[in-house]
């Protein structure tokens, strides 16, 4: 299925995980997490415009977004949902949709490094910079670009359309206020991120079940400075929701 990539078949883990990429990422990053997960499935879901899909159009509004993957992917469970970024609001609304289509929903989120809806602003036009500013503003936030963005031009025209989609996604995403989940939700974040802590734990008004909020050291991608700590945490929280 092109929505979905694995690293590691595992029919028989008893819980899989889909993961949701940050803006301009790829579901690849997160695949190779499957290494330290062994008793878990770990699934990527792989988006129009980037990735092996690079050459695809990509969504530019969330609600379309939403729908396509809900449309396009069936999720087999148990699972729980990772969504780092923009992908924590992606998570999030397509676990709503499924609920309100009446379908079987993650039994957990792990919603990283993102506001919780109801907190957001809303008064940032990143997607509408021009490519030098484009560069310069996201790697002010979230550290160095690969060097062949900057070194190949029809490599960045290509990885920059995704990652400009992706940034409109973000910049134009308002919360429509809608009934809590019942799944339960777990907030991460980085203690030196941009996301404030206050508003990754106000994630808690969005499930009626479980909340939990766990800081790392680091910035906007602290799991790659605290590898080991963060898959440490997520295989202990997996095996407990299995049970």
């Amino acid at each position: 299925m092109r929505w979905l990539l694995r690293r590691h078949k595992r029919p028989d883990a008893p819980v899989r995980l889909y993961f949701f990429a940050h803006s301009g990422g790829s579901a690849g990053e997160y695949l190779r997490w499957s290494d330290d997960l062994p008793d878990v499935e770990v699934v990527g879901v792989q988006t129009p415009g980037h990735g092996g899909r690079v050459h695809e159009e990509p969504h530019h509004r969330m609600a379309d977004l939403v729908e396509a993957i809900v449309d396009g992917v069936e999720f087999t469970g148990p699972f729980a949902f990772f969504g780092h970024s923009l992908g924590a609001a992606v998570a999030y609304e397509v676990a709503v949709a499924l609920r309100d289509r009446g379908l079987e929903g993650p039994r957990r989120l792990y919603l990283s490094a993102f506001e919780a809806p109801h907190t957001r602003l809303g008064d940032r036009e990143l997607h509408a910079l021009d490519e030098p500013s484009l560069i310069a503003a996201v790697e002010e936030m979230s550290g160095p670009l690969p060097p062949e963005i900057h070194e190949d031009p029809e490599w960045r025209g290509l990885v920059l359309g995704g990652l400009r989609a992706d940034l409109e996604i973000v910049d134009t995403y308002r919360h429509t206020p809608t009934a809590p989940l019942d799944c339960a939700i777990t907030a991460l974040g980085g203690t030196e991120d941009f996301v404030a802590e206050h508003d990754l734990a106000a994630w808690d008004r969005c499930t009626t079940g479980a909340f939990g909020l766990r800081m790392f050291a680091g910035g906007h991608f602290y799991f790659r400075e605290q590898h080991h700590d963060v898959l440490r945490f997520l295989a202990s929280d997996l095996a407990g929701l299995t049970r």
